[in-house]
């Protein structure tokens, strides 16, 4: 627990691998809950290279957004967890600090691979809900509007 809070201290650039222009989905969320808390967001999905998504310029792959001078220090992946290797091995060649896996996504190799490299690894976790729990975090850009009502809306 407390590795997940000095992890989200420290380290204020975060690539998320797997974003999605579409608003509803989990990816697209966390990735304005972390701008909104004042990360600095790096995002990485091939289908939208090129583009920009919320105010940032998506890119192909972590190597692209590096050799672009971005600074990546947790890699964030929303992606299978049988497609997660080849995402992990890159993090760690780029010098990423962290790769973190999302909730539900669990894969212990991925893990051991990362860890024997010198990084850090979180798995099966979301990166907004531990955020929110350790920061106080869950306002109107997250769940909670900190609205405490008597009566059913």
């Amino acid at each position: 627990m407390y590795e997940r809070l000095k992890l989200l201290q420290r380290y204020r650039h975060i690539a998320i691998v797997g974003i999605s222009a579409d608003q509803y989905r989990p990816s697209h969320f966390v990735a304005i809950y972390l701008q909104a808390e004042g990360y600095d967001i790096v995002l990485v999905n091939p289908r939208y290279a090129g583009s920009t998504l919320l105010g940032k310029r998506v890119y192909a792959s972590l190597t692209e957004a590096k050799e672009a001078g971005e600074q990546i220090e947790i890699v964030d992946v929303f992606r299978k967890a049988q497609d997660t290797l080849p995402i992990a091995q890159e993090a760690i060649k780029i010098g990423a600090k962290a790769v973190w896996l999302q909730l539900g996504i669990r894969n212990d190799g991925v893990g051991k691979v990362v860890q024997d490299a010198g990084l850090l690894f979180i798995q099966d976790r979301c990166i907004k809900m531990e955020h929110a729990r350790f920061f106080g975090g869950l306002h109107t850009v997250g769940l909670n509007t900190g609205v405490i009502l008597s009566r059913k809306l």
